[in-house]
């Protein structure tokens, strides 16, 4: 299954408040590695900024006015996350704001699986914090332009976060000759590989010889 790395940015934090959401990125992986697709927009939320919000990644009123609404996207957005596993990080936030989005608009909810890795996170390291940048420096994953809170520069920093965070420190390529394995995570199976290596006849010759030139050193 394809995955769908996401995250927004909004007014301010709770829907109940009236806040809106003002970006949406999104970055595709395949078994783990990204495939260069990539969903992001800015959002004229109808309303305006919170100063906390503001703060946290600095697109102003006035720059978001010109942007598109979210009516506007819905579709295109939709069919990018269209029966792919979508990995968020703290996952009640974005998809409440999403949900609500698309409540507005007479859409039916997100009923994508979801994999949120702030759950993950806090299972793996119980006690510690679990932000991202927390994860970042954990990993030594170079977060030094995150200066602020932008969707498409969180989605790589969560992409990079995610692979550690499954024990898959390297993404591997699907090859025919690989075992599969699975493991669990708070209900959710993700699926990964491991690649086996065979030796080639010529290998195997080259190895029996060292072998034998070994043998002859320490005991002839």
């Amino acid at each position: 299954m394809k995955e769908i790395i996401l995250d927004t940015e909004t007014t301010g934090l709770s829907v109940k408040d009236g806040h809106r959401i003002v970006e949406i990125g999104c970055i595709e992986l395949d078994d783990l590695i990204p495939t260069k697709k990539t969903f992001h927009c800015y959002l004229n939320p109808e309303r305006k900024v919170s100063e906390k919000a503001l703060e946290v990644h600095g697109y102003t009123d006035e720059f978001l006015s010109s942007k598109k609404k979210f009516k506007e996207i819905v579709e295109e957005f939709l069919n990018f996350i269209d029966g792919k596993r979508l990995i968020i990080h703290n996952a009640e936030f974005d998809l409440s704001h999403l949900n609500n989005e698309l409540k507005i608009i007479g859409k039916k909810k997100i009923d994508n699986e979801i994999i949120d890795t702030l759950i993950l996170a806090r299972d793996k390291f119980p006690g510690s914090s679990t932000s991202l940048d927390a994860l970042c420096k954990r990993y030594r994953i170079d977060n030094s332009k995150r200066t602020q809170h932008t969707a498409l520069i969180d989605c790589d920093l969560l992409s990079k976060v995610y692979i550690n965070l499954i024990d898959q420190k390297e993404p591997t390529l699907n090859f025919n000759n690989e075992s599969k394995n699975i493991i669990e995570f708070s209900d959710t199976k993700v699926l990964y590989y491991k690649k086996v290596i065979k030796l080639t006849d010529k290998e195997k010759q080259n190895h029996s010889k060292y072998l034998k030139t070994e043998l002859k050193k320490n005991f002839f």
